[in-house]
């Protein structure tokens, strides 16, 4: 409903209530116009339709790509989305990520964790949660200073303003946007992923995204040791989450199913096989195996079948198989096939490095069975960026025979090579990365996991490196405050940003003229207002 429409509605309520009297419709309309999400699950049937909107946009036009950053706070994630309105106008094919790895670093109740699921499950939905009220939050700020200025303009006779200021409401756009949220492997089997699941739909996720390893065994993709489940494992952890979004009724959630293959070289099980070529037989196919000598068998030994021999799969102190050596493309490839024909919506290989072609070959492998098929890329902190593409202009370079002999392909990180034109091409490359790789390697979304981890630890450094040290209270005046200033930032005006001044309304809503609020002539933060 439109503002007029929404007041009409009060006004037919209050009408009808004797006794409601004191309610003034319009503050009352106000009210339900800045809590405009009731639920989590108004926000996942919302957010899912904009991401399917915006897939198929995408697939029309593949400039039309997508983009988030991993936030591990609501006020971290309300801050981002207000500075995208800000900058940019819309929030528009700007989302939200919730990575795994920033709940167990940061908001466990054990304390820090490495990423190996071992945080409470709670903590996921919890921050799927506080993101939402944050960005809501974000809205009825916004909205209420709309809200004043629409007083202050009736006030001074000003209608055209009004009318402006109304049509703005009208066609308000809001900060909730999609999140994809990470629920590891699963926490469990396929029952727990479910339970899971729902009750991060119910706080507000349209988008889950899962992987291939194994609950117990689970690593950061990043590191060394990750053990794959065989297929239909994976398949019904997918299965489980697809029921989560239908029983919820939020029919047009969107999965995403990460493979870990590329760089995963044990499993934990052998997979179940009935008939030659089924999803098991490919799954075992490689398995780092040899054909047993009926001399030689030895205790404790497994076997299985392979083109009419006997083999025995290597098998390791850990209990865990080991696959072949340079299978894990080959790995990826079946693993995103078999997650897209199954129900999963998105995929997501994880990479050991931010390189074009490598994601594109692979992309072009999978497209020849599931022609529109589409990634979610983690734009990982974990490649040492600068180094890497550094080192891809080198090899282009002497590949097409350019003289590199005053680089140190080893040493490119260094900032001896940074006026250099090697380092320029190379920052034009990461530059164009995203764009590039949305054309080439069919990247629908592009995500970096954990830079407000990495952006909260250097502010931090700076600002403890000048307050402490000679700079003193200027280190943070010069540094912060007169830059928050002078930029715009929206929470140099800390107690409007923490809701005083909803408050304020709110307490006039309710008491009117006994109302007491904060924003009087003694309120510090009008020391801003000249800003």
């Amino acid at each position: 409903m439109t503002y007029q429409d929404t007041i009409a509605h009060m006004q037919g309520l209050v009408s009808a209530n004797g006794n409601w009297s004191g309610i003034d419709p319009e503050s009352a309309a106000r009210m339900v116009i800045q809590n405009r999400f009731r639920t989590g699950l108004d926000i996942a049937k919302y957010t899912a339709k904009i991401m399917r909107e915006d897939m198929d946009a995408y697939d029309a036009d593949p400039t039309q790509y997508t983009q988030s950053l991993g936030c591990w706070h609501g006020f971290i994630g309300q801050q981002k989305m207000i500075s995208i309105k800000k900058h940019f106008g819309s929030t528009k094919r700007r989302y939200l990520y919730l990575s795994g790895w920033m709940v167990a670093a940061l908001r466990s109740e054990f304390g820090p964790l490495p990423d190996q699921s071992m945080h409470e499950k709670t903590a996921v939905p919890g921050l799927i949660g506080e993101l939402y009220t944050f960005l809501k939050q974000a809205d009825a700020r916004e909205l209420g200073m709309m809200f004043r200025a629409l007083d202050e303009a009736r006030e001074a006779g000003d209608e055209v303003k009004a009318r402006e200021i109304q049509k703005s409401v009208d066609n308000y756009e809001t900060h909730v946007v999609p999140i994809i949220a990470d629920i590891d492997a699963g926490f469990g089997n396929a029952e727990a992923t479910y339970l899971l699941a729902k009750k991060m739909i119910e706080a507000g996720a349209c988008a889950l995204q899962i992987e291939n390893q194994v609950s117990d065994e689970k690593q950061c993709g990043h590191q060394d040791g990750k053990v794959t489940v065989p297929h239909e494992d994976f398949i019904a952890k997918i299965r489980a989450c697809r029921h989560a979004f239908l029983e919820l009724g939020v029919d047009d959630g969107i999965i995403v199913a990460r493979t870990d293959s590329l760089g995963a070289g044990l499993t934990k099980q052998i997979a179940y096989s009935k008939e030659p070529g089924d999803l098991g037989d490919q799954y075992n196919s490689f398995l780092d195996a040899e054909e047993v000598d009926p001399a030689n068998i030895t205790n404790g030994q497994v076997f299985i079948s392979r083109d009419g021999k006997l083999m025995a799969p290597k098998r390791l102190p850990s209990n865990l198989y080991q696959f072949r050596p340079g299978t894990g493309v080959d790995r990826v490839v079946l693993d995103c096939i078999t997650s897209l024909q199954n129900g999963a919506d998105l995929l997501w290989i994880e990479t050991e490095k931010p390189h074009v072609e490598q994601i594109a070959g692979m992309v072009d492998k999978i497209r020849e069975t599931v022609p529109n098929a589409k990634l979610v890329y983690n734009n990982s902190p974990s490649f040492n960026w600068t180094l890497n593409f550094r080192q891809q202009v080198f090899d282009a370079w002497e590949e097409a025979g350019k003289d590199v002999s005053a680089y140190d392909r080893a040493k490119l990180m260094s900032v001896d090579y940074d006026d250099s034109e090697l380092a320029a091409e190379a920052d034009a490359k990461i530059k164009s990365f995203q764009a590039d790789a949305a054309k080439r390697a069919g990247i629908f979304h592009h995500l970096i996991t954990l830079p407000t981890y990495h952006t909260a630890a250097l502010s931090t450094d700076n600002l403890a490196r000048e307050y402490f040290g000679e700079e003193a209270m200027l280190g943070y005046v010069k540094n912060v405050q007169r830059k928050e200033i002078r930029e715009g930032i929206a929470c140099v005006k800390h107690q409007n940003m923490a809701g005083s001044d909803i408050g304020d309304d709110h307490k006039e809503y309710f008491a009117g003229e006994a109302a007491l609020k904060a924003a009087g002539k003694d309120n510090t933060m009008n020391q801003f207002e000249a800003a």
